[in-house]
């Protein structure tokens, strides 16, 4: 396999949902999945836009150490298996108070179960 082969698991500025009005779209137009520790907003985008993240963290998750380490873990589960999704979408993640305290392993798992039951994965 060559070096261009590879898919590249980086997670830019372009990955990301940055504006107001682009969380404000995907939750009122797209839609939406619960489970576990947190909560999953999506919408799908024309074939050859990139797909997007925006986590979202609530003072209801705890302190600000624990609202960071809820968000570095929900991006770092979408780094790693952001290839697998479908097509296009621009997905927010919104992290539930009983993220606290949990393990990579744990968020993973319960953000592989959330959007496999959406339907988002291959």
């Amino acid at each position: 396999m060559g070096v261009g082969d590879e898919k590249r698991l980086r997670f830019g500025r372009k990955s990301r949902l940055r504006t107001g009005s682009d969380f404000g779209r995907v939750r009122q137009r797209g839609y939406r999945s619960v489970s576990g520790c947190l909560i999953a907003n999506w919408l799908r985008q024309p074939a050859g836009a990139p797909s997007r993240l925006g986590v979202v963290t609530s003072a209801k998750v705890g302190g600000a150490v624990q609202r960071n380490r809820a968000r570095r873990l929900l991006r770092e589960c979408y780094r790693l298996h952001q290839h697998e999704f479908h097509g296009p979408l621009d997905l927010v993640l919104v992290a539930r108070p009983a993220i606290a305290g949990k393990s990579r392993a744990q968020v993973e798992r319960e953000f592989l179960t959330t959007v496999r039951k959406a339907g988002l994965l291959q």
